[in-house]
């Protein structure tokens, strides 16, 4: 899996605008329904109101490659640009091997 931390940034609340945007026009449910993607999310900062992070998780380079070829990305560009949006870009592989048992203490689950 893969998974890509995209870090919008931008003056008089336009990241959020843009991430507004991109759910109201169905961008985003086109993207969370293209074959391969795992996740699309987008998450609001607590310190940085000018910050929006969209977590966006594919199953794995060839997907994350077509997305990038899809109609779509020039949709994202597009707002990007209307927006006048700063990116950026974390890029993150999973290990196929998993959590390592001496770190799963720390993540149990209690629901």
């Amino acid at each position: 899996m893969i998974t890509m931390q995209l870090y919008y940034t931008g003056k008089n609340g336009n990241a959020l605008k843009f991430a507004q945007e991109m759910e109201k026009d169905g961008i985003a449910d086109k993207i969370r329904a293209a074959e391969g993607n795992l996740a699309y999310r987008y998450y609001q900062s607590l310190t940085d109101p000018e910050t929006i992070l969209l977590v966006d998780s594919w199953k794995d380079q060839a997907a994350l490659d077509d997305h990038h070829a899809s109609p779509m990305m020039q949709d994202i560009l597009d707002l990007r640009q209307k927006y006048q949006l700063n990116v950026q870009a974390e890029r993150y592989i999973s290990d196929a091997a998993g959590i390592p048992e001496n770190d799963r203490d720390y993540l149990k689950n209690e629901r």
